[in-house]
């Protein structure tokens, strides 16, 4: 892997497709249309910037207990690919370029909860909770889902009910999201010395807590059909994408798998991609249902 490759690595751009799918549509549904190319593509930008800075300092931080675990030891710092004085600076200087991107395109607002997120995900969650608690990923998901936030707040400088509703749509599906990588991940995390949700209440529990929050989870998506601009495909798309999702979860209830819970976990990565992608398609076509 070559070192520019290494430095991508480094800010796991598998997880920013999320963020940008995420942001988008919050920027035109605050707007009620498509904003200028311009504050569109220069505020995708700074929020992947900052996403990806969060994540490289992340790694950064965690260098020593990704070592540790089989699915991490891989990354670019672990496997001695980067100098964690090189990987440090990288993360540092992304998130001034995404901040002062995002202060100069789409104003102070956006830029501040941009450097918010960042800041919670550093020192909330990966320096304090993480390490301590199992519920640590209820905060985490703060930052996790805090695109949309900045989107909204990008196009008139506040935070609107749009920009809340996709943000509360992301931060309840994280919690089933992560407790399945917990259940099949069980003993990576435990070689790494991560508190996981299994470890604290057991997987019986675990599998009643994912259940829970998918329960609470499926209605939130149905409720972006308040906004004049979603209709049919985004009501379809979010109908079968839950009834699936639920399926999972209550497999794993029944089974207790580790298949059913990587199985859980697989199907909720494209259920909440196919969610804002469908927002995407309804929002560049029109709604088909009023």
């Amino acid at each position: 892997m070559s070192t520019a490759a290494s430095y991508v690595a480094l800010t796991k751009p598998r997880i920013l497709p999320l963020v940008l799918f995420s942001g988008l549509p919050a920027l035109v549904l605050a707007g009620g249309g498509w904003p200028t190319p311009t504050l569109t593509a220069a505020t995708l930008l700074g929020i992947a910037l900052c996403a990806a800075a969060a994540n490289a300092l992340n790694s950064y931080l965690e260098r020593d207990l990704d070592a540790q675990m089989d699915r991490t030891r891989g990354r670019p710092l672990p496997a001695g690919r980067l100098q964690p004085a090189s990987a440090l600076a990288f993360g540092l200087s992304l998130a001034v370029i995404g901040t002062l991107l995002l202060w100069s395109v789409a104003g102070a607002p956006a830029a501040m909860i941009s450097l918010a997120a960042i800041a919670i995900y550093i020192f909330a969650y990966t320096l304090w909770l993480k390490p301590r608690t199992p519920f640590a990923v209820v905060v985490g998901g703060i930052s996790g889902a805090i695109a949309p936030l900045i989107a909204d707040a990008a196009v008139d400088g506040h935070i609107g009910p749009a920009g809340w509703l996709l943000f509360t749509i992301i931060f309840v599906w994280q919690p089933p999201h992560f407790y399945a990588i917990a259940l099949f991940r069980r003993e990576d995390y435990a070689r790494a010395g991560f508190p996981m949700l299994p470890e604290k209440i057991g997987e019986r529990a675990t599998h009643d807590r994912i259940l829970i929050w998918t329960a609470v989870l499926l209605p939130l998506t149905l409720a972006p059909l308040w906004l004049p601009e979603l209709g049919l495909i985004y009501g379809t798309s979010a109908v079968v994408l839950g009834a699936v999702v639920l399926q999972r979860a209550l497999r794993l209830r029944t089974r207790g798998d580790l298949e059913s819970a990587r199985g859980l976990f697989m199907i909720s990565l494209v259920h909440l991609l196919g969610l804002f992608a469908a927002m995407i398609v309804e929002l560049a076509t029109g709604p088909l249902l009023a």
